[in-house]
């Protein structure tokens, strides 16, 4: 025999040695499981535990003393019935108000001579100038215009007939005019001076802001061409997206608040003016519109604001602070205070939330006490104490149930 094979047996004969003592503290934990199963297998309760099933996640009830619930913070409050007042918070869009805008449009085809408003933004009063327009039907119709002007004065002595004709004549030619968008103090200027105009002055209709401008100086324009549109800023619309599950809380008139990033810490007021009548199948939302005063035009078209408001649930319904519901994804859980001091873990089914309070749809009776503050310790200390409790069978574990404080 080699001194080869004699080192590889006696590596051989140490590696069994180990292995056996390694595995001697298991075998030994089996012959103590074994030898105890049989005498400290906990019994089975007579009656139905109403705890285990409201607790199924594995949490049992925590004792807690009055000096342990003050030292980490521990607060109670009770279980309500009434009606639940709710926020609803949908984010919108500040906009023009659309029945207040109005489009200036070209009745003659022309040339425009010169801009006098040519920006957008720019502010406008009723009979501002907006441009000059050369335009050759303009120029026809002033000859007509000043024509009747000097019928009407041929014929003052002549018949009534006539005189009719002729007034008749300079009444169709002001009309015109005016039809052309020619106001009547122009009108009066021309006739005034007897002579005709190469251009021809368009003015804005309304008071309010340029908020789109499509023509240019020198541009040739054309019957229908629409040159620009004005509107009032002084009430403005905020168009938001509201849930389909909210859409019965919307009510016309409704009192709205609405915040805005420009105005940090205001909060303006307004009223649900409409509600679209169509849902977009893709977003499962609905629009609906807010009107809001703007007299010192704060709020300007394009702005984003925060829409909030509140809606009470149609029935009473039970419940609870939201600090006092654990949710972990997988489950919701409140502590019952039980007559004996106990604090039961409860799985409990929620409903709709507002800023501080919970609804509670099943799991809770109006009336009961629950944990309202430190519920994660809570939850922490009973899912310890259920797993330490499972190991109060095996050999060297002595867990017995805690006393009730004084």
């Amino acid at each position: 025999m080699t001194d080869r094979t004699l080192h590889t047996g006696s590596v051989a004969r140490r590696a069994v040695r180990w292995a056996v003592i390694g595995a001697m503290p298991v075998v030994a934990a089996l012959i103590a499981w074994f030898a105890t199963r049989g005498n400290d297998e906990p019994a089975m309760p007579a009656e139905h535990n109403h705890a285990a099933d409201a607790a199924p996640s594995g949490g049992g009830p925590v004792m807690l003393s009055l000096a342990d619930a003050q030292r980490i913070g521990v607060t109670y409050a009770p279980v309500t019935a009434g009606r639940l007042e709710r926020e609803i918070r949908t984010l919108g869009q500040v906009v023009f108000d659309e029945t207040r805008v109005t489009t200036v449009a070209l009745k003659v085809d022309g040339w425009v001579e010169r801009l006098d408003v040519n920006f957008v933004g720019q502010a406008v009063t009723r009979g501002t100038a907006l441009l000059a327009l050369y335009s050759p039907m303009f120029v026809t119709a002033q000859e007509e215009l000043l024509l009747a002007k000097r019928l009407v004065n041929d014929v003052a002595g002549g018949a009534a007939d006539a005189r009719a004709n002729a007034a008749s004549l300079l009444s169709s030619a002001r009309l015109r005019l005016e039809y052309w968008g020619v106001t009547g103090d122009d009108i009066a200027a021309i006739e005034s001076a007897g002579a005709v105009r190469r251009i021809i002055t368009l003015r804005s209709p309304v008071d309010g802001y340029v908020v789109d401008k499509t023509v240019f100086q020198g541009q040739r324009v054309m019957t229908g061409d629409v040159l620009y549109r004005l509107a009032p800023l002084d009430t403005v619309w905020v168009e938001g997206e509201v849930f389909e599950r909210d859409l019965s809380a919307v009510r016309l008139g409704q009192v709205v608040t609405a915040e805005l990033d420009a105005l940090p810490g205001q909060r303006l007021r307004g009223r649900i003016t409409f509600v679209y009548p169509t849902l977009n199948p893709d977003t499962r939302t609905a629009k609906m519109r807010v009107a809001l005063a703007n007299p010192e035009l704060r709020l300007k078209p394009g702005m984003y604001a925060t829409l909030r408001w509140g809606a009470a649930t149609a029935a009473t319904t039970l419940s609870v602070p939201r600090s006092a519901v654990v949710s972990t994804g997988e489950r919701n859980l409140a502590f019952v205070r039980r007559p004996d001091g106990m604090l039961e873990p409860r799985l409990v089914e929620i409903g709709a939330t507002t800023s501080d309070r919970v609804e509670i749809l099943r799991g809770l009776v109006a009336g009961e006490t629950v944990v309202a503050s430190a519920t994660f310790l809570l939850d922490a200390e009973s899912n310890l104490g259920s797993l330490l409790g499972g190991m109060g069978g095996m050999p060297g574990m002595d867990m017995t149930a805690p006393k009730k404080p004084e």
